[in-house]
C-alpha cells in the first residue's frame, strides 16, 4: 500500500513539473503585448499613417486608428529594422504608410465598398476601377494581412533631402499602374526603385504583394492565423 502511494505521488509531481515546463510565453493566447512601436526601435523611421486622418481612399479616419503609431508584431518590427538599418547605410530610409490595422478597421473599409454611392475619393484613389469591382479585383477584402500584424505599407525617402522616392504610381491608388511589376506607363528609373523596394524587403524575410508595390508581409510571421482588433492607441 506505501508502495502504490510513493508510486502515485512521483507520478503527479512528475506531470506537474512537466506541466511547469511546458508553460512559455508561447502557450498564451496572442495579445498587444507581442507587439512593439515601431518608433521606439527605429527612432529615424518616418511615417505618413493616412487612416489616421482623412487623406485615404475613404476620405475620413478609420475606426480604430486612435493614434498616429506604427505597430507590429515584435519579430515583423526587427525584420524590418534590418531593412532600415541597410537603407541608412545608403543614405536612405524606410517611411511607413500603415502597419498593424484592427480587424475594425478593415470592418469599416468593408463597409465603405459595399456602399457604392459614396465616391468622394474616387478621381484620387481608383479613377479607373469602378467601386462595385473592388473586391473583385483584390483591392479590398473582408480579412487583412494587417490585422495579423506583421504586414506593412512602405516605400523609399532619400535622407538627405528628405524627399519620398518617385515609385511611379502614389500609395494606395488602385489601378494596375500600382503592380510591383508594371512597366507599361512608367519610366524605368521608377521600375527600378519598385524593385529596390522588394528586394530589400525580400533579403530580410519579406514578401510583396504584386498588386501593391508597397505592401509586404513578413514570410514566417508568427501569428498567422490570428486577426487582431485591439485599437491603436
Amino acid at each position: 500500500m506505501k508502495l502504490n502511494i510513493i508510486l502515485k505521488s512521483l507520478a503527479v509531481i512528475a506531470l506537474l513539473s512537466f506541466t511547469t515546463l511546458g508553460q512559455t510565453s508561447t502557450d498564451r493566447p496572442p495579445s498587444k503585448e507581442d507587439f512593439v512601436d515601431l518608433k521606439e526601435i527605429m527612432p529615424n523611421l518616418r511615417s505618413d499613417l493616412r487612416y489616421y486622418g482623412d487623406n485615404n481612399f475613404v476620405g475620413r479616419p478609420i475606426k480604430g486608428y486612435k493614434e498616429p503609431k506604427c505597430l507590429l508584431t515584435k519579430e515583423a518590427a526587427y525584420a524590418l529594422k534590418k531593412v532600415q538599418d541597410e537603407l541608412e547605410r545608403l543614405g536612405f530610409g524606410l517611411l511607413v504608410y500603415d502597419a498593424y490595422r484592427p480587424q475594425q478597421a478593415t470592418n469599416d473599409f468593408v463597409q465603405w465598398a459595399e456602399d457604392v454611392s459614396d465616391n468622394l475619393m474616387k478621381p484620387q484613389f481608383y479613377p479607373n476601377v469602378e467601386k462595385k469591382d473592388l473586391f473583385a479585383k483584390g483591392y479590398i477584402s473582408v480579412k487583412s494581412g494587417h490585422s495579423r500584424g506583421s504586414t506593412v505599407d512602405v516605400t523609399i525617402v532619400s535622407l538627405k533631402t528628405k524627399q519620398i522616392l518617385n515609385m511611379g504610381s502614389p500609395y494606395d491608388l488602385f489601378d494596375e499602374v500600382s503592380a510591383t511589376d508594371h512597366t507599361a506607363s512608367i519610366t524605368k528609373n521608377q521600375h527600378s526603385l519598385r524593385l529596390l523596394l522588394k528586394r530589400r524587403m525580400e533579403k530580410h524575410g519579406w514578401q510583396s504583394y504584386p498588386k501593391e508595390w508597397w505592401h509586404f508581409t513578413l514570410k514566417d510571421e508568427p501569428f498567422p492565423n490570428t486577426y487582431f482588433d485591439f485599437p491603436i492607441e
